[in-house]
């Protein structure tokens, strides 16, 4: 099953992803708060790589198996002080 990215787009609330073997992920832009603060210019300004989606001026790496696995973005993560 080929799972590389064909197109991908952004609407108002959700990042959409077609994949190759025709599946369509779509996933909120709250997971991605550089997409979600990004302005429409910066937001259509992204590569598509084998294994992802990459914004150079957004800094910003999604892999296609983080959106298969239901992860966001793990470097806004809190972890806990005990």
């Amino acid at each position: 099953m080929n799972t590389s990215p064909k197109r991908a787009w952004v609407d108002e609330d959700n990042l959409w992803v077609e994949l190759q073997d025709g599946r369509t992920l779509g996933v909120p832009l709250v997971w991605f708060p550089r997409l979600l603060n990004a302005t429409e210019a910066d937001l259509a300004d992204f590569e598509l790589s084998p294994r992802g989606i990459h914004w150079d001026a957004l800094d910003e790496d999604i892999s296609i198996d983080g959106l298969l696995a239901g992860q966001g973005d793990s470097s806004r993560r809190h972890h806990q002080v005990a």
